[in-house]
């Protein structure tokens, strides 16, 4: 591991926040910011380009999802920590990101106060998780995971597509969304659909609703 500072990207699609956080890890003398991203399709060209120590990314962006970008981070980059950024204290947000391969997972809301040492964690090679959430998520993994069953049964395309027809979003926005074809979409629905013992779309996002994973 170097003894420089630790190299950052940041990728979040307001400005403000981004810019905010950005001023936080630059005043800090172990970070360094090498790149800001503000959608997913820039994140990962930076992320390709830099290949930073740490990348900060926002749960939800336009472009590219960040579930793809991790995806590829796993994949071809693994020396990269990932840390994903939410309003979202959801515990089945944390599993989902932690399960695909991040690093950690931090509450948008604690974020000025956490981001700093979530990075110095993720890269001495450790979890971070927003206290907000990190007992609920401990608890939860705690529980043998065949007797959880529904939001644990989605992989990590059903939720992303959960997420999105509980916002309202029809099918062919969905697909779009998650770069996918409508047919492949529709075959995420109906899995979905089974695994949650759900029969109509309306009963969807009511459970996307009282679940609190619409987004």
């Amino acid at each position: 591991m170097s003894n420089g500072p630790i190299r950052v990207t940041l990728a979040d699609d307001h400005v403000m926040v981004r810019e905010a956080l950005s001023q936080i890890l630059e005043a800090s003398e172990s970070i360094e910011v090498v790149g800001q991203a503000d959608d997913g399709a820039a994140a990962l060209a930076l992320i390709r380009e830099t290949l930073p120590d740490v990348a900060v990314l926002d749960y939800s962006m336009p472009a590219l999802d960040t579930l793809s970008i991790l995806e590829w981070v796993v994949k071809q980059a693994p020396d990269t920590k990932v840390i994903v950024l939410t309003v979202h204290e959801n515990l089945h947000y944390a599993v989902k990101v932690l399960e695909a391969g991040a690093h950690g997972f931090v509450v948008k809301s604690g974020a000025v106060q956490e981001l700093v040492d979530a990075i110095r964690s993720v890269r001495a090679g450790d979890v971070y998780i927003s206290p907000k959430v990190s007992q609920k998520v401990l608890q939860h993994l705690r529980t043998p995971k065949k007797s959880r069953g529904g939001l644990d049964d989605l992989s990590q395309r059903e939720f992303e597509l959960l997420r999105a027809l509980g916002a309202g979003s029809s099918l062919k926005e969905c697909a779009r969304r998650l770069k996918i074809t409508t047919s492949t979409a529709s075959t995420y629905r109906s899995r979905l659909m089974e695994k949650l013992e759900l029969e109509t779309t309306a009963e969807i996002i009511r459970y996307a609703i009282e679940h609190d994973i619409v987004g």
